[in-house]
């Protein structure tokens, strides 16, 4: 006999409210810290730089709390190696991404990571797709391939990063989710975010891009670390923990409503009537698999 699992609804509170409010502005500005620092360094460059600066103060917090633990890297070193790259690769794919897409369409193309993800849990974690899931994955593909279709242009070439980019952080977290559900999440977000600079330092000295920043140029980095790895992970998952994973990812998909608007107030960027149709049909294919696991 199949046993029926009752959803609770949670509770929005002040508190929630305040916490998704703050998770929705700085998850917007992963691409706009891209482009800010597009102008003064190399996005591989300044993609390490910006998780080395996240990753000394997650490290230097666990020393703090005396929660810092080397044993955790040793016995799960092929698991950190793995998601460390993967995440490397899409770090640096996003971050040269906006040399040739606005931050706004970039932020809306971005939440296919949602299909990957789905297609993963069935290819991978076997795991079955309801006919509703289909179709709203099917909407958001169509959406993609609207943004990305620009024969000719420079945009198709950034949506093209953006996808391989988002595919890659959807195998990690395939991965992360059926090996690492157990693991004390201290232990870790610290290895995570160290296996993933070394990957990104070697990118970075392989492509000859490592040169010492600027004092301006540190500051973006020091606020982009800060703000953009260390602020918006832990909101992320405080506020994953409040609320079910399907509501919480439906939330999201306001990000990149705010990514256009400080896009257009900081660059003067504004996705064009192309972008807007296909990241409309991104976000509505996306909020129809997220409804479909409710």
């Amino acid at each position: 006999m199949q046993q029926t699992i009752k959803i609770q609804s949670p509770a929005f509170t002040a508190q929630s409210y305040a916490l998704f409010t703050a998770l929705l502005i700085v998850d917007s500005f992963h691409y706009i810290f891209a482009r800010l620092l597009l102008p003064h360094i190399h996005p591989t460059a300044s993609a390490f730089l910006v998780l080395a600066v996240a990753t000394v103060q997650v490290i230097a917090y666990a020393a703090i709390r005396r929660e810092l633990r080397w044993q955790p890297a040793r016995a799960h070193f092929w698991f950190f190696a793995s998601i460390g790259f993967l995440i490397a690769a899409s770090t640096v794919l996003s971050y040269l991404s906006i040399a040739y897409i606005d931050p706004g369409t970039a932020s809306m193309l971005g939440k296919t990571g949602i299909v990957f993800s789905l297609l993963l849990s069935v290819l991978w974690l076997r795991e079955r797709l309801s006919r509703v899931q289909v179709i709203g994955a099917v909407v958001a593909v169509t959406g993609a391939v609207t943004i990305s279709f620009h024969p000719g242009a420079v945009t198709q070439w950034g949506a093209l990063l953006i996808l391989t980019s988002t595919f890659f952080y959807a195998l990690h977290a395939a991965i992360v989710k059926r090996y690492g559900d157990d693991m004390n999440f201290l232990d870790f977000f610290v290895f995570r975010l160290l296996s993933t600079t070394i990957f990104l330092f070697f990118f970075a000295l392989g492509g000859g891009h490592l040169h010492w920043p600027n004092s301006e140029t540190w500051l973006l980095l020091l606020l982009a670390g800060t703000v953009d790895v260390v602020i918006s992970r832990t909101l992320y998952y405080k506020t994953l923990r409040l609320f079910p994973m399907s509501i919480h990812t439906i939330i999201l998909m306001l990000s990149p409503v705010v990514a256009i608007a400080v896009s257009l107030l900081l660059f003067g960027e504004f996705p064009g009537v192309q972008d807007l149709i296909g990241g409309a049909l991104v976000l509505i294919g996306v909020f129809v698999v997220n409804r479909a696991r409710v």
